[in-house]
């Protein structure tokens, strides 16, 4: 059975058609919201809402939209929502924030996995730095590979706006970077998980 196939029994009110759509979803919307609000129990929260959300809105669903997009524009929603709420407090470096284990590879060697866990800490550390407008289009556009008309349908503004707003993230990211003040403007890229 296809996606298609369950999000069409789900809106149907099929619940098993929905769980099917949610165990295929939890992984990528967890990882988002994580990225977004920076802490595990929260982001726990913020896509369980999500999930929540979604069935709540099924039958206001435009079959012609990618399901995909459409979930992933509730969670972005909420989690910049709830990031306006909490009048974000600002990480330091020295703040704790072991990366999601779904995130690594496994079994690294011990210096490898010491190195990607402050990778990852610093690149939590940034993300958080950034407006969560900001945030949202680079971890939709670096972690999930979504294209600029995905994340333009996602966070409802343009295409040009996206660009623009992924122009701004990257240089604010590459600024951040150690030495980024001694040398030319770092390629902010470097730190972003590759595209595939």
């Amino acid at each position: 059975m296809s996606e298609a196939d369950w999000v069409r029994r789900a809106r149907a009110g099929d619940d098993a058609a929905f769980s099917l759509l949610l165990e295929t979803y939890q992984s990528p919307i967890y990882n988002l919201c994580y990225r977004l609000l920076g802490e595990a129990g929260e982001a726990e929260d913020a896509a369980q809402e999500a999930f929540l959300r979604a069935y709540a809105q099924l039958a206001s669903y435009d079959p012609g939209r990618p399901f995909k997009t459409w979930l992933f524009a509730i969670a972005n929603h909420h989690c910049i929502d709830r990031l306006r709420k909490r009048r974000l407090t600002w990480l330091s470096i020295d703040d704790d924030l072991p990366p999601h284990p779904a995130l690594q590879e496994q079994a690294p060697g011990p210096e490898e996995a010491l190195v990607r866990r402050e990778q990852s800490e610093m690149l939590q550390v940034m993300l958080a730095r950034l407006p969560p407008d900001d945030r949202s289009v680079i971890v939709m556009r670096y972690w999930y590979d979504f294209s600029y008309e995905e994340i333009a349908e996602a966070t409802r503004t343009t295409v040009s706006a996206v660009k623009s707003r992924l122009h701004r993230a990257r240089n604010s990211l590459g600024e951040m970077l150690p030495g980024a003040a001694r040398a030319p403007r770092p390629a902010a890229r470097s730190v972003l998980p590759a595209q595939g």
